[in-house]
């Protein structure tokens, strides 16, 4: 298993240390130690199964293949906190939704470096427990308690609470509304009789008995779809990332997100829905998510 790098301040502090233990050396030492700098990179945890591949380490050893850089993987809490990480200069890159993309990108302290637009597939699922006396939508009662992942999913936020809108669903209305703070956390909730729904991406039933869906098969069925979505998946980038690592990054992530890597990426290869990359993308693709968010009570309506 790749160690993982110290949380962000500790690269902070480190970074202190290590420019005062360098203020001796010569120009061309610092030149080099740059040119060989690591590639750091913030995501939520992802699966904590120790016998299962985890695809955040097969994308890093994958990038690592591709650019001939070392990879560091900070873990951090949640999505907001990816953002964080990046806009404060603490990591180079974070993979993100469409909907927290849209946001960091709307603060104007983060690049798009690469985007993924959005199949015409439904991207998120209302699931109940098989057993459940939850047929359908229709079924929804103020005393429903459903639970989403994170306030910055696109699948576990955003696009369920649409869904359930279209439904003239009104969150904390006609339903109460619970983050568990996580996908993961959601099943766990659901499973244990803590929630009646958990609303989550489209990924996850399909890996049915994993770590990462700890269900069976025919333990649940899913009361409801979204619709699709216009961007699936953004690399994120600190504006000030140095231009070698952005473009060694623009040239390997293409090559990584291929189908014969679909297998170690799993999770994150399935996010991407088979859509080809685009590069460097305007803020522009982002907008579509303007009236998506407004039901949510998020305002990025100044995008672009």
């Amino acid at each position: 298993m790749r160690a993982r790098a110290l949380p962000a301040l500790g690269l902070l502090a480190l970074g202190a240390v290590a420019l005062s233990a360098c203020s001796s050396s010569s120009s061309d030492d610092a030149a080099a130690a740059a040119s060989d700098a690591p590639i750091t990179f913030a995501t939520t945890p992802l699966g904590d199964d120790p016998t299962a591949e985890n695809p955040i380490e097969a994308f890093a050893g994958l990038v690592e293949e591709e650019t001939g850089r070392a990879v560091e993987i900070v873990d951090v809490p949640d999505y907001t906190a990816v953002v964080e990480a990046i806009r404060n200069h603490h990591v180079d890159i974070g993979f993100m939704s469409g909907f927290p993309s849209a946001l960091a990108v709307n603060t104007g302290e983060v690049d798009a470096l690469v985007a993924w637009p959005g199949s015409d597939e439904p991207v998120s699922t209302c699931l109940v427990l098989d057993d459940s006396p939850l047929q359908s939508l229709e079924d929804i009662t103020p005393e429903t308690v459903v639970a989403f992942a994170d306030p910055a999913s696109s699948s576990g936020y955003f696009m369920p609470v649409a869904m359930l809108d279209a439904a003239d669903l009104e969150k904390d209305a006609d339903y109460t509304a619970m983050f568990s703070g996580g996908h993961d956390m959601s099943f766990i909730a659901l499973k244990e009789g803590q929630v009646d729904v958990a609303c989550t991406s489209t990924i996850f039933p399909t890996m049915t008995g994993t770590d990462m869906f700890p269900f069976a098969e025919g333990e649940t069925r899913s009361i409801g779809e979204s619709d699709s979505m216009p961007v699936a998946v953004t690399v994120l980038a600190d504006q000030g990332i140095a231009d070698d690592k952005r473009e060694l990054l623009l040239e390997a992530l293409p090559k990584v997100f291929v189908e014969e890597n679909a297998e170690a990426l799993g999770a994150m290869f399935e996010a991407m829905q088979g859509t080809e990359p685009i590069l460097e993308p305007e803020d522009e693709l982002f907008e579509p998510f303007v009236d998506i968010a407004a039901i949510a009570d998020v305002d990025i309506s100044d995008l672009g």
